[in-house]
């Protein structure tokens, strides 16, 4: 089940085809993922009464509330793990980093997919909340699954050891491994989560003037602001390679 090496390289883009997907099902089923939850919950309420807008505003801010979430686990992952390694193409299993939320969970990155999807996927119809946050966490899983292979084979035993502490996914409230005092670098982490920073922003756009149109320009920007990241790492890259070749 775990991840090929194209997935694992282009999981931006496949990432990006599960959500065009997920929304992309509204044309298959047209009722909304907050119309059926509000059917659900309060069948009473009419739909455009000023308590339905005021049950979508709730509803929408809610999974803006995850995103933001999502933003802050992410970011806190980056602190420790560093920018260019997360947004990097390659694999890495170099090292193994118990540090930061790594001390709760081995996979807070991947927990904030999950989160961010669950958050997004409100805005989406019923099938696809369910779409992308089903694909969303089958996908991450697999590349889970990848990422262990290669850590086990170059970690041994200490990574072992880890495994055996930490959980794979849903974290412990109290770490689980000791701290090795390392020192986090939170400019450079928050550099390259903007991107997850501004789909919050823009969801909670939406829930503030209930126009899909606002947060579609914000969404818009949040997903041409990681292309920023992935510049930087790639030219830190060409840079090392350079100074590889000249030595």
């Amino acid at each position: 089940m775990r991840a090929t090496k194209f997935e694992f390289e282009y999981r931006f883009w496949i990432i990006s085809g599960i959500y065009l997907i997920g929304f992309g099902l509204t044309a298959f089923d047209h009722t909304g993922f907050i119309a059926a939850l509000r059917q659900l919950i309060a069948p009473a309420m009419s739909a455009g009464s000023p308590q339905a807008l005021m049950f979508g505003r709730i509803t929408i801010a809610a999974g803006a509330a995850l995103v933001f979430l999502a933003a802050a686990l992410r970011t806190w992952a980056a602190a420790y793990l560093r920018t260019d390694v997360v947004h990097d193409t390659a694999q890495h299993s170099e090292a193994l980093i118990a540090e930061g939320p790594f001390r709760h969970t081995r996979n807070p990155l991947y927990l904030g997919n999950l989160l961010m999807a669950a958050g997004i996927g409100v805005l989406a119809s019923r099938l696809g909340f369910i779409f992308l946050v089903l694909a969303n966490w089958v996908f991450v899983y697999r590349l889970i699954l990848r990422e262990e292979e290669a850590l086990q084979q170059n970690q041994g035993e200490s990574y072992r050891a880890y495994c055996q502490a930490v959980p794979r996914f849903w974290p412990w409230l109290r770490p689980r491994v000791p701290s090795a005092n390392r020192s986090p670098r939170w400019g450079q982490a928050f550099a390259g989560e903007t991107f997850v920073w501004i789909f919050a922003l823009a969801e909670l756009s939406i829930a503030i003037t209930l126009r899909a149109r606002v947060g579609g320009v914000v969404f818009l920007v949040a997903f041409l602001a990681y292309f920023i990241p992935v510049r930087l790492v790639k030219k830190r890259r060409e840079r090392s390679e350079t100074r590889a070749t000249n030595h």
